[in-house]
């Protein structure tokens, strides 16, 4: 079906006269409508002229502008941004390790990234070369990052859950060369084929992530021309909305021109302590919570990982005042009987995203904590935000469109733009769209289109006061824990199975997670296979959140279309 509505779409878009350099040269024209403040409450505008407003568009096309006015974007790199951004914050602190207790000030960050720039120099990298890294939270991932941005390096992050296999895959498609990586994930890596392994903290026979930090900085180079619209600065991996894994790639401007975005719509202050919970190689982790933290002079506290004591221990130690949570935490928050033994009456801001967020745990979190939640939303192809709520929160709702960002429904049946309160695909256009997937044109069309739309595979309405609605999803990907699952991937292995005639896996809902995976079975004639044994199969090839805790059904034929595309509808139909 989706297929068919992208057909659709370049049918009826071929009537009208298309701009092909759309992607690369969309500005929005975001018009200011005396948004008030921040308090969520828009003045001095009908709903009927804000719905004359939007429906300006090309060909009639109904489409939404942001209500919060436009942001002047710097067409700078990343590093050039961070840089003149530290200098208003002194000698305050930057960066803390919870774990180590090690501690970075902002007056120090812009030398130590140099002098991680004049290693990667040194070290023969240069402009568009890959570096992966493969490890947990800290602060060194922040200077790593920046230090591979001022020097054209490109960054690529991988899931620590990986297993070798996957990793390996991982870098051979992103083409590193380097991994720079944690001490507990040595014996994940040891088999790896790379050319040079980084390790943070002291081991044998791998060379020391602090080698870069005490470079003396005299091979930063001068000469390195960076396009900030052109060239990739990060480059993360997604499923999209259906297939395996792909390398997103992130321009300076994309990331730089959604911090300025996402800092327009959000109030972060120097007096403002965040706790990076969330993972870094993930691009919420990366971009709002961490790049986010550090462009407003924030303190950031990071943590290795998940422990729910030590997470509340930690909110207390360290007087968090702002957190970026996922559901799952949300859900723990809310109903775990510990947390009631901490008082979190100091946290002014918490902001849920990466995953959706049910109203009844909204509500429950509310009564329960006395706090509201502001719901966020966007892709890793977005940079990646696309929406966040205002004070008050609107319970229900991922908030308003960030500056400079417009968005249109599409109707799932006919593929036309639809108005306020109707339902259809979530488009969005804006300077946070990615440049494409590395190394794959074809999945890059069918991301954007000839006009700049991103087709979010997800579905919504727009409400009469701005806020979107995210109601449902077309894509295939499912969101467990907000950690992204392709089908294909699963269903890739499942088909090596010797048993296995055919396959198909779908995500399905669950109270805890948001969906988990369950494979649908064909099995080969005069096979005698259990459940067990498919799920068994699959356990040892991939990583923990991957694996099938929908269980497996066996059916005796996968339902398909005349094209031979699985209808995942008729599965979740019957889930």
């Amino acid at each position: 079906m989706h297929r068919i509505i992208r057909q659709l779409r370049v049918t009826t878009s071929t009537i009208a006269n298309r701009n092909s350099g759309a992607v690369a040269s969309f500005q929005s024209e975001c018009e200011p409508i005396n948004y008030h403040g921040t308090v969520g409450k828009f003045r001095g505008i009908s709903t009927t002229k804000r719905f004359l407003e939007s429906a300006r568009g090309e060909e009639n096309e109904i489409i939404f502008k942001s209500p919060l006015p436009k942001e002047e974007l710097p067409n700078v790199s990343l590093a050039d941004y961070m840089f003149s951004r530290f200098d208003r914050f002194g000698d305050k602190v930057a960066l803390v390790d919870d774990d180590a207790g090690t501690t970075y000030r902002y007056s120090e960050l812009e030398d130590k990234v140099r002098k991680i720039g004049s290693f990667l120099y040194r070290n023969g990298f240069r402009k568009n070369d890959v570096l992966c890294y493969f490890g947990t939270n800290n602060p060194e991932f922040s200077l790593l990052l920046l230090g591979c941005a001022s020097v054209g390096v490109i960054l690529t992050t991988a899931n620590p859950a990986y297993t070798t296999g996957e990793l390996q895959r991982h870098i051979e498609h992103s083409g590193a060369s380097v991994l720079v990586t944690v001490i507990p994930l040595i014996p994940k890596i040891q088999d790896l084929a790379i050319k040079t392994v980084i390790v943070l903290g002291e081991a044998d026979g791998y060379q020391p992530f602090s080698n870069m930090l005490v470079d003396d900085g005299t091979c930063f180079p001068t000469d390195v021309s960076i396009d900030p619209k052109l060239d990739v600065c990060i480059m993360p991996y997604s499923s999209g909305t259906t297939g395996l894994p792909k390398g997103v790639m992130l321009t300076h401007s994309n990331v730089v021109g959604n911090l300025r975005q996402f800092k327009r719509a959000t109030i972060t202050t120097q007096e403002d302590t965040n706790f990076a919970v969330l993972p870094f190689y993930h691009i919420y982790g990366m971009a709002p919570i961490m790049l986010g933290s550090l462009q407003d002079g924030a303190k950031l506290v990071t943590t290795p990982g998940f422990d729910p004591e030590g997470f509340l221990k930690a909110i207390i130690k360290h007087n968090v005042s702002q957190l970026h949570l996922v559901p799952p935490i949300i859900l723990f928050l809310a109903r775990h009987p510990v947390v009631d033994k901490f008082d979190l009456s100091k946290l002014r801001t918490i902001i849920s995203a990466a995953a959706p967020l049910g109203e009844a745990l909204s509500n429950e979190f509310n009564e329960k904590r006395k706090q509201s939640i502001l719901q966020g939303y966007g892709l890793t192809e977005t940079s990646p935000v696309v929406t966040i709520d205002q004070h008050p929160s609107t319970i229900g709702s991922i908030g308003p469109l960030i500056p400079n960002t417009e968005a249109k429904f599409l109707n799932p049946d006919t593929g036309k733009s639809v108005g306020r309160n109707e339902v259809g695909e979530l488009c969005v256009r804006g300077p946070q769209n990615m440049k494409g997937y590395h190394n794959n044109e074809k999945a890059t069309k069918d991301m954007i289109d000839d006009d700049g739309w991103l087709h979010t595979g997800d579905i919504g309405y727009m409400r009469d006061d701005d806020r979107i609605v995210i109601s449902d999803r077309l894509k295939e990907l499912i969101k467990y824990k907000g950690l992204q699952v392709a089908p294909a991937e699963l269903e890739d292995i499942i088909h090596n199975h010797p048993s296995v005639q055919d396959v198909a896996v779908i995500g399905v809902p669950d109270d805890r997670a948001g969906e988990i995976p369950r494979a649908y079975v064909v099995l080969k004639p005069n096979t005698d296979v259990k459940p067990y044994d498919i799920i068994s199969y699959v356990d040892g090839k991939v990583s923990d959140y991957k694996k099938l805790r929908g269980g497996v059904e066996f059916l005796t034929e996968i339902p398909k279309s005349p094209s031979g595309k699985i209808l995942r509808r008729f599965l979740k139909g019957q889930s």
